[in-house]
């Protein structure tokens, strides 16, 4: 296996948080540096296997949407250059292809989740009473149909370890005031229909996916985090798409399916990943980004 980066050791600079797959550095009033790790987690818990390129992959993907998105929303990428943060050359190698000096700004606590399709817990929801999120659907949809319309369905941002609760647009109203509100869904939903579109003539299916928010001190909202990338968002091949059977993904699928047939009680610590996995699971991700930077 090629060397993979689980963790970054970055001394000049203060760990501000170590999330599941991003460790975060301080570098000035106005800036952070987001090193994306090759971490991955599975049913909350992240595994001590790294999967080798994965957070390559997931920053290339990010900084591609970001460029292409940039007329419909401004977001945090920072001008400043990885010399000018980390001038220790042994640093900049560490974390070289992971890390992007990013603009701080005061994050938004709500998760912008778009549905183009029936799947996961929107299915759930869809078998128990016709809706997905409180939404009304037309009755008959099978497992991965596409929705008429992509819904807005947004939910709180838990602690690591806690789950996210789905919240209706009344509460996000709430939480966020009716013009900021009222902004991340038309946002989020011009956002995921564009790439959506532009996926689509790539060969990938964007199921759904999720965008965080947040305000710049003109109270601007602004697109921050990861972006529509296959960790934030729900990857499928057109060409094996079939509705009424769950499509195979450009995720963490092998990950999974390899877990659930060991007896592990889904809490940490996770068991280690063998190389097999860790290689298929390295080629999904790759396969994801070929196929959308072409």
């Amino acid at each position: 296996m090629s060397h993979a980066l689980h963790t970054s050791h970055i001394k000049s600079l203060p760990l501000i948080h170590r999330g599941k797959v991003r460790d975060i550095y301080d570098i000035d009033d106005h800036h952070m540096l987001i090193v994306t790790t090759d971490r991955i987690s599975a049913f909350d818990v992240v595994m001590p296997t790294a999967i080798p390129g994965k957070g390559a992959v997931l920053n290339d993907v990010t900084q591609f949407w970001l460029k292409k998105l940039a007329h419909i929303i401004p977001n945090q990428h920072s001008d400043l250059t990885l010399e000018t943060v980390l001038p220790d050359a042994s640093e900049r190698a560490e974390v070289a292809g992971h890390a992007m000096v990013v603009k701080k700004l005061k994050a938004l606590p709500v998760e912008a989740i778009v549905r183009g399709y029936v799947i996961g817990s929107g299915w759930k929801d869809y078998q128990k009473n016709g809706e997905i999120c409180g939404i009304k659907l037309p009755a008959g949809l099978r497992l991965a149909d596409k929705l008429p319309e992509p819904l807005f369905t947004p939910s709180t941002k838990a602690a690591v370890g806690a789950h996210d609760e789905n919240i209706n647009y009344t509460q996000t109203e709430l939480l966020l005031g009716k013009d900021i509100a009222r902004q991340v869904r038309d946002t989020s939903l011009r956002l995921y229909k564009e790439a959506a579109d532009y996926a689509l003539e790539r060969g990938i299916i964007i199921a759904d996916t999720k965008f965080e928010f947040g305000l710049d001190e003109n109270n601007q909202l602004t697109l921050i985090d990861e972006v529509l990338t296959p960790d934030s968002s729900r990857f499928w091949p057109v060409d094996q798409y079939q509705p009424g059977s769950s499509p195979v993904s450009f995720d963490k699928q092998f990950v999974r399916d390899y877990l659930e047939t060991l007896d592990w009680n889904k809490t940490a610590p996770g068991p280690e990943l063998p190389d097999q996995i860790v290689t298929k699971t390295a080629e999904k991700y790759n396969e994801a980004r070929d196929l959308l930077l072409g």
